[in-house]
């Protein structure tokens, strides 16, 4: 991790077209302003955590059903190979 120590209105880059600005600083408190192109998410990590997870259980549940289609799917052609067997006449 880059550690840097910026004052008010002093800004850090992060490749061309990205910038950090600090716009205020309240005893423990830094108030931070952030300019990207709009192509790049910007969230708080709070808020980027929430993101990945619900991302992560879509997958799952994406994943989960593709696999029982896929399994049903596999059943309806067994079933399909399977020549039906005529009633037999009761003697």
């Amino acid at each position: 991790m880059l550690v840097l120590s910026r004052q008010r209105d002093e800004s850090i880059m992060i490749g061309d077209d990205v910038e950090i600005t600090i716009v205020d600083v309240r005893g423990d408190k830094v108030r931070l302003g952030i300019t990207a192109p709009r192509e790049i998410p910007v969230h708080r990590r709070e808020i980027y955590d929430t993101i990945q997870r619900e991302k992560a259980a879509a997958a799952e549940k994406a994943a989960t059903g593709k696999a029982e289609r896929t399994s049903e799917a596999e059943s309806d052609a067994v079933a399909e190979e399977q020549p039906e067997k005529e009633p037999q006449p009761h003697k």
